[in-house]
């Protein structure tokens, strides 16, 4: 089956969603194998590799084997099928290039083979045209659609789903070149289709990426519109500019809902869902909820597809920009993006209330980001032309600008206009010590403010701006030059989560080769079995710490002890809540300094599981010092509501982890989940499961 996309250019992380093992699955027309090549052999492999999520591991490997097993085999129409199945794999990963003499291979394979007029014929016009169209080679997509749709009319039937598939590819193509009115028409022919083929319009997957395509249509003719009535001149078509963004975020809506009612919520077309929905978000102003849509489509995508991909890096680039007028916004309104929750905080007001405002004029990431623009891109695009598409930059790593959270206190050390710039190991060899020459020449005084003064601990091997290898600048910072393999866990487990946090913090203001945003995405992507394996560590903490030893240390009358109890037991559960949260979403929890800041921040985010804890667990610490020294009589009070708010964020705990599935068990002594947190971990390596 050809595939369902999105039509809107400007998200093209919401257009090429549908997986590769959607393209056509079966090209042969019924030309049996003379060879032993055994296509549905082939197909189940294929569809293994995908159901695991391990395509961007596996299936280049997988297909170039099977075309060569196919072709030694003597098997065309084994071989049409596998070209097919490729076409669709190169496309979703961006190798557009490679796709052509793919594309090319299987036209004339099939004409070769007699197929014009045949439904396999068809779907491989299709592949190939869709292909041609992700590669924005426009003539020749709608050449190749046009064949399509005249060996359609004679192969497929009315109601077939892969002439609805035909039309949503090319609305597509309409809608890329700048014929919105065009592209709807196609979508609406294929939503007839759909609807009259007898499917389940609750569940169908089919019609939930129709309804995306036609949601970023709609936000094509919404924009449109909308520069009609600026200039004064009559819309084109009779809805409103108003109507056509509610038809938008209605469309965009009804495709979540089928995918959460169909259950297909870890399939690849959901990701184009979420940024579908996102982009709808972003148009109306609902930029938190804009930024939950992208990093949900994030994990989504890294999960099918892994994050070396365009498909990654431009969704990536949307949750920027999305973040970016979140923060704006709420700069404008008077309001911090890291407002928590107060409900259970307003008798014990927070010290940050209070004291001189901190507030600086210019955050250290958006003064480096400026350096860059003004100095280190025109310098690099000068000196070093051949070089632009491979120089990465930004601020990564250590200090509290790279969170985010530096303030006017934070300008007395390590601070400056001053960025970083990663080469691969080649590019270092050749450039490398030259660029820091140039580097170092650059103004140490931008905007008011410089020179640098580096702490000993960011001099030497240990500076933290400049020019790096990417690998020696992650291997200072964590050890490795690389994440460690996720079949070894144990050295997973050696990188505690402040170091995680300090290799994939910051910002990436250029990456045009990638190479730097994959290795740092690898230190993001902690498997799975290690994260489980945390989360029953946390809560094996929050329990000795909180609901054993605490209020045991406290009747003893042991206030030091039991005020350390309360800091294991919140270190213990701010931990937890970016482990629930998963790090490729919400990032690691970072050194103690910012791990409020950041939890509060992470608290604040739309669609955040156990936000409500931050508050809570602040509200602990602070009744701690009454319970812990107070000797007014108060204590005894302090230390009952201690143990109420203890109890209700365990209870929110297992709450949660009965959400994930990871337990059955309503036991709130958190050392008893451990078990049933830990049946869930797959590898029997001895450093993952507790005694």
């Amino acid at each position: 089956m050809a595939l369902f996309g999105s039509g809107d250019p400007a998200a093209t992380a919401a257009k090429d969603t549908d997986d590769a093992e959607e393209d056509a699955t079966d090209a042969t027309d019924g030309h049996a194998a003379v060879a032993p090549f055994d296509v549905n052999r082939f197909l189940s492999g294929l569809d293994a590799i995908y159901s695991a999520h391990r395509a961007g591991q596996d299936a280049d490997a997988y297909l170039q084997q099977a075309m060569a097993d196919a072709e030694n085999a003597g098997d065309d129409a084994g071989l049409l099928t596998v070209l097919n199945e490729t076409m669709g794999f190169y496309r979703s990963q961006g190798r557009h290039e490679e796709n052509q003499w793919i594309v090319q291979r299987a036209l004339e394979l099939g004409l070769r083979m007699g197929l014009v007029g045949s439904e396999a014929w068809t779907t491989t016009l299709i592949n190939a045209a869709t292909a041609m169209r992700a590669a924005h080679h426009y003539d020749q997509a709608a050449d190749l659609y046009r064949q399509a749709l005249d060996s359609a009319a004679a192969t497929y039937g009315k109601h077939d789903r892969r002439l609805a598939a035909l039309h949503n590819n090319l609305s597509m193509l309409y809608s890329e070149t700048g014929h919105p009115d065009k592209a709807y028409d196609q979508l609406v022919q294929a939503m007839t289709i759909l609807n009259d083929s007898g499917a389940d319009p609750h569940t169908d997957p089919d019609i939930a990426s129709t309804y995306v395509n036609l949601a970023l249509v709609e936000l094509q003719l919404w924009h449109d519109a909308r520069d009609h009535e600026s200039a004064g001149s009559a819309a084109e078509r009779t809805q409103s500019t108003s109507e056509l963004l509610d038809h938008a975020d209605e469309h965009a809506r009804q495709a979540l809902n089928i995918y959460h009612q169909g259950k297909l919520t870890h399939s690849a077309h959901y990701a184009s869902a979420l940024a579908g929905a996102a982009q709808v978000q972003f148009t109306r102003g609902a930029f938190a909820e804009a930024v939950t849509s992208y990093r949900n489509a994030l994990d989504v995508i890294a999960e099918c597809y892994g994050t070396d991909t365009d498909y990654y890096r431009t969704t990536s680039q949307n949750l920027q920009a999305a973040e970016d007028a979140m923060a704006q916004q709420a700069k404008q309104s008077g309001m911090s993006s890291d407002i928590t929750d107060t409900t259970t905080t307003t008798a014990f007001p927070d010290a940050s209330a209070v004291g001189d405002d901190l507030s600086p004029d210019i955050t250290g990431l958006a003064l480096a980001k400026r350096m860059w623009l003004e100095y280190g891109k025109p310098m690099i695009a000068e000196r070093y032309p051949q070089y632009q598409g491979r120089i990465a930059a930004g601020l990564v790593g250590h200090g509290s600008e790279c969170y985010g959270f530096d303030d006017k206190l934070s300008h007395d050390h390590d601070f400056g206009p001053d960025f970083c710039l990663w080469l691969t190991d080649e590019d270092y060899a050749h450039i490398g010590e030259r660029l820091q020459a140039d580097y170092d020449a650059l103004p140490d005084r931008f905007l008011g403010f410089g020179p640098r003064q580096s702490t000993p601990r960011a001099q030497g091997d240990g500076r933290r701006v400049g020019v790096f290898r990417i690998g020696d600048f992650f291997e200072s910072v964590t050890g490795y030059r690389t994440a460690p393999a996720a079949d070894q866990p144990h050295e997973w487990l050696m990188l505690d989560e402040a170091t995680l946090a300090a290799a994939t913090n910051g910002q990436v203001f250029a990456d045009p080769l990638g190479a730097f945003s994959k290795t740092r995405q690898g230190f993001k992507l902690m498997p799975d079995d290690v994260r489980l394996s945390l989360i029953s560590r946390r809560l094996g903490m929050i329990s000795q710490a909180g609901q054993y030893n605490l209020p045991r240390m406290l009747r003893r009358g042991d206030g030091s002890s039991a005020w350390m109890s309360v800091s294991m037991f919140a270190d213990a559960v701010s931990s937890l809540v970016f482990l629930i949260n998963t790090p490729v979403s919400a990032g690691y929890a970072p050194y103690y300094k910012w791990r409020f800041a950041a939890l509060r921040r992470l608290s604040a985010r739309m669609g955040t599981r156990l936000a409500g804890v931050c508050g809570k667990v602040e509200q602990v610490l602070r009744l701690a010092g009454v319970a812990c020294y107070d000797d007014s009589g108060h204590a005894q009070d302090a230390a009952s509501a201690m143990d109420a708010l203890i109890d209700a964020i365990c209870a929110n705990i297992v709450a949660e982890l009965k959400r994930e599935g990871l337990t059955d068990s309503d036991e709130r002594f958190l050392e008893w989940q451990r078990p049933h947190v830990e049946a869930h971990i797959v590898s029997d390596a001895a450093c993952l499961h507790s005694l």
